[in-house]
């Protein structure tokens, strides 16, 4: 029997009605979810209790009262508040979960009923409900439960990779691997003694891609590439540090770099971009083909996103599209992935009156940048609307490429179709203590106002002084 008093949950396991509870123990909890439709889905959730060293007891699946379509995962285990916090947390990577429920104490009544006295977990989230918004970090630690969810390559090289069947290449991959999976918010990012092997390529990569940019590339990058070479050391001999690289963006534009191992979900990448936060590969593409790689590398993340990251309208335009992506749903975290590709990736602008490109895909494939720009390739304005829409072509050149009058433009556009998003809330980033506030009632609104009016105050005070020069 289960009765509902005064907001706790109390399961009787014996007789049907409850007296003055005299003594208490400690007990465990239990979580309902339901699985994502992803291969492996059930074995990932399972892999999160065994990794806190958390015994299960019982694990059963049952219809769900809540969609008619769906079945539920019911455990229960033995776990403390916090490591139950966190544990939902992890879960949320692989699972819709449903409810979380603490097992605080148990009470033994005067005729020895016991009575598992229940208090449901308060997650991090403002919803109504855990299930109706997935969930997002709301502090840029939280990005630390993101990085460990890599879905491709990683320490794993596919059978067509060309680094697959060298040994010492995969060795070294998996060097790479553990310094980003190591790696947590706060940490100087480690400093990496390359191979006089991945110089090479390296030098290959940098070499030939510079011949381009001067015709090709957008002046914003033309601007910072310079600065990159004087104070990151950017040359053909060098491959730079990201710990210096993310101190020169976080200067120029408050980005900054952290290692990742391999391929993120969408959600989960994006998400970075919310905290001005750049997840950024360290490993060095296979020598044998230096002008190709299947996956991103730090050749690509350095040449081809870094120079527009240290410029501020690109930064914020980043930044905006990861705040647009935090809570809403898989379809339109989706949408928002598509028009980042076809933007950061493969954007193309208008500057002194021809195209220029300044999407990192572009920038860091030499043929593919000449085929974008040869007047051949189909060509249509960057809509949200119609470009969320369009397939991302990973193997080839892309069908179809967008262009942006101006990163203001491109970024107003995105403004206006996050508005589109259907989320119970929205959201603002924290600069100061690099978090999300989310707006959700009246009293987040008033604060934000307030902020707002501040500001304010500090233009028309700078309006007034500049005034006051000018008349003397």
């Amino acid at each position: 029997m289960a009765v509902i008093v005064r907001g706790m949950h109390f399961s009787v396991s014996k007789g049907e009605s409850t007296e003055r509870a005299q003594s208490f123990e400690r007990s465990g909890a239990t979580i309902i979810f339901s699985l994502k439709n992803e291969v492996g889905s059930l074995i990932k959730a399972l892999q999160q209790f065994q990794d806190k060293h958390v015994n299960l007891v019982p694990i059963e699946s049952r219809k769900s009262k809540r969609r008619n379509s769906d079945f539920e995962v019911f455990v229960g285990c033995d776990s403390e508040h916090e490591q139950l916090k966190e544990l939902t947390l992890l879960l949320k990577k692989h699972t819709d979960v449903v409810e979380t429920t603490a097992v605080d104490q148990t009470a033994v009544t005067d005729d020895g009923t016991r009575l598992n006295i229940m208090t449901k977990v308060r997650l991090n989230t403002h919803f109504s409900t855990v299930s109706e918004v997935p969930w997002f970090p709301q502090k840029i630690s939280d990005l630390d439960l993101c990085a460990q969810q890599v879905l491709m390559y990683g320490s794993d090289l596919d059978a067509d990779h060309p680094g697959f069947k060298d040994n010492i290449y995969r060795k070294r991959r998996k060097y790479f691997f553990d310094l980003a999976m190591s790696y947590k918010h706060g940490d100087t990012i480690p400093r990496i003694d390359f191979s006089a092997e991945e110089v090479r390529t390296w030098g290959v990569v940098y070499r030939e891609l510079n011949k381009l940019y001067p015709t090709y590339a957008c002046k914003e990058y033309l601007k910072n590439l310079p600065l990159l070479r004087k104070y990151c050391n950017y040359s053909e001999d060098n491959i730079p540090q990201l710990e210096d690289v993310s101190r020169f963006l976080r200067e120029h534009s408050g980005f900054v770099i952290r290692p990742v191992a391999g391929y993120l979900s969408p959600r989960d990448f994006l998400a970075g971009l919310a905290f001005r936060v750049f997840h950024c590969t360290q490993y060095v593409r296979h020598s044998s083909e230096p002008l190709y790689t299947p996956e991103p590398d730090t050749c690509h993340e350095l040449l081809g996103h870094v120079p527009l990251l240290a410029e501020p309208s690109f930064a914020q335009f980043s930044q905006e599209i990861g705040l647009a992506s935090l809570g809403a749903s898989n379809e339109n975290v989706q949408k928002l992935a598509t028009c980042y590709f076809f933007t950061v990736e493969f954007g193309l602008c208008k500057q002194d009156s021809g195209l220029k490109a300044y999407g990192a895909g572009l920038l860091s494939s030499i043929s593919e940048l000449k085929h974008a720009l040869s007047g051949e390739a189909h060509i249509l304005p960057f809509d949200p609307m119609v470009t969320c829409e369009q397939e991302c072509i990973i193997t080839a050149f892309q069908d179809v490429y967008f262009v942006s009058e101006s990163f203001e433009d491109a970024k107003n556009k995105m403004r206006e179709f996050a508005k589109t998003i259907s989320r119970p809330f929205s959201v603002r980033y924290n600069a100061y203590t690099q978090s999300v506030d989310v707006l959700k009632d009246t009293n987040g609104i008033n604060d934000m106002v307030k902020d707002i009016q501040h500001e304010l105050d500090i233009v028309e005070d700078a309006l007034n002084r500049l005034n006051q020069y000018r008349r003397v």
